[in-house]
């Protein structure tokens, strides 16, 4: 479901944008030998994937045109053979009028003219080389050090020259502040410890740690389109959120947040950020992170942002959310009006223990097979001591005596509370227009655990057995 709402949400949204733009000039002229009487194709990086822009014609000199009224969102650009194979890359700025040409035997030479982006671009990149190469020479120079004195040497000319680079490439950045090589270098900058930090002791760790993610967008423009363009934002993102921000919900609020609110102006960044992290909190990797999509939810989507989503993409985002609300950890568990194994109706609120431990499981499923008895058995040896009753639910009805046949095969505790829904009480359900609790309850795999309290509030929630075992071990101690 992830994967095909990024989709649909994505060639909405960029077929959408073309549409809207602004009739301008556009006339790349270009010519790449030996190619004659085909065509060759324009491309674009957008996001993870890659797009093709334009097609020329090179005629039998070679030579042909990537010509339109429209201009192309400035970003990085690279330019793909008749057999579909990408030639050379280079930078499209907002002036979109000069020459490339090209040799494909020699295509680490081709040659731009009429660009001054292109042309700022490649000094920035000879520059990088050539201080690159005496850093690398240091490392001959290090390996035949004899001393100590050598060695302190050495080390001080790879201070001088890492500084050296780090100064250079600031400069490109503040002699070219508006350009696009300049946003490559600001947006492509990984974030590094101060000079001399020591990181030896856990306290150590946590201020690095700190340290690198308030320092990793440094200076980055979120409101700029022409990073969407590029090769390396998305994957720049994606470790952001992975390596570097505590996985907790607040954590990942805050940063979202920011951000959003600063791509507002983008035209294109704003609904491409807020598309990429629904998908990434639709369903989410860490528990607890259901509360960044609910977030995303109530402060965007329900306050209008709605114009991105097609009708498809609208509805998963919709009913994925109410379903969310209703079952969060710290909320009380939302009402179970049940049929025990005896015919009697019975309640989850009427289940009195200190804890309880919320069971959605199927006789059919081969999982539950496995998982059912291993749960009783630390429920007899631990669980139950600790006060502990199972409200167990077989989602799958029509199979009640095997539920039955199962609990008698395996020799369940005789303290499983067994229940089902009878077709009476979902019609019931359904008549009134309420949503039925594998809706409210988020039941999407079995078996599906809840903790609850002593009131039913849900404690913890789609953990493994092992997380909830070590829940109660915590719990136990503390009393």
């Amino acid at each position: 479901m992830r994967s095909t709402c990024v989709t649909c949400i994505l060639t909405f949204m960029v077929s959408f944008l073309a549409v809207g733009q602004k009739l301008t000039d556009r006339d790349i002229a270009i010519k790449i030998t030996p190619y004659k009487n085909v065509n060759v194709y324009l491309a674009n990086y957008f996001g993870t994937g890659k797009n093709f822009a334009d097609t020329a014609w090179l005629d039998g000199k070679s030579e042909g045109h990537f010509k339109s009224k429209r201009k192309l969102t400035p970003g990085m650009y690279f330019v793909v053979s008749p057999q579909n194979r990408i030639l050379f890359e280079f930078l499209l700025d907002s002036l979109q009028h000069f020459n490339i040409s090209a040799d494909t035997a020699k295509l680490n030479n081709v040659t731009i003219t009429g660009s001054a982006e292109n042309d700022l671009f490649n000094r920035y990149v000879t520059g990088v080389a050539i201080i690159a190469q005496q850093i690398e020479a240091t490392k001959l120079l290090q390996s035949n050090a004899k001393t100590r004195v050598d060695r302190d040497n050495v080390q001080a000319l790879q201070v001088a020259l890492a500084k050296k680079l780090q100064h250079y490439k600031d400069s490109v950045v503040y002699k070219n502040p508006t350009s696009l090589t300049a946003l490559l270098i600001v947006a492509g900058k990984q974030p590094e410890l101060p000079m001399g930090t020591v990181v030896k002791t856990k306290s150590d760790t946590i201020r690095a740690v700190q340290y690198l993610e308030k320092h990793y967008w440094d200076n980055v423009p979120f409101n700029d389109d022409r990073l969407l363009y590029t090769p390396f934002f998305e994957a720049k993102i994606d470790a952001y959120y992975s390596l570097y921000t505590s996985h907790t919900a607040d954590s990942v609020i805050k940063n979202l947040q920011y951000m959003l609110l600063y791509a507002r102006t983008g035209k294109e960044m704003y609904p491409y950020l807020l598309t990429k992290f629904t998908n990434r909190y639709l369903n989410p990797e860490y528990t607890g992170q259901n509360k960044v999509f609910l977030y995303l939810f109530n402060e965007f989507f329900m306050k209008g942002d709605t114009t991105i989503l097609d009708a498809r993409s609208k509805k998963i985002v919709f009913d994925r959310a109410y379903q969310l609300m209703a079952n969060q950890v710290g909320d009380p568990a939302p009402s179970l009006a049940m049929t025990d194994v005896s015919g009697k109706a019975v309640s989850l609120y009427s289940t009195v223990a200190p804890y309880t431990m919320l069971i959605f499981w199927d006789p059919s499923c081969e999982h539950c097979k496995q998982e059912i008895p291993y749960i009783d058995s630390i429920y007899r040896t631990r669980w139950k001591a600790l006060g502990i009753k199972i409200f167990s639910v077989n989602i799958n009805s029509a199979l009640t005596k095997d539920m039955l046949q199962f609990a008698k095969d395996k020799k369940l505790d005789p303290g499983w509370i067994l229940t089902y829904q009878t077709d009476g009480q979902a019609k019931a359900i359904a008549d009134k227009g309420q949503l039925n609790y594998p809706q409210l309850y988020d039941i999407y795999q079995t078996p599906t655990l809840y903790l609850l309290d002593a009131q039913k509030h849900i404690m913890a929630k789609h953990l493994s057995i092992e997380q909830f075992e070590a829940l109660m071990k915590v719990k136990n101690a503390l009393k």
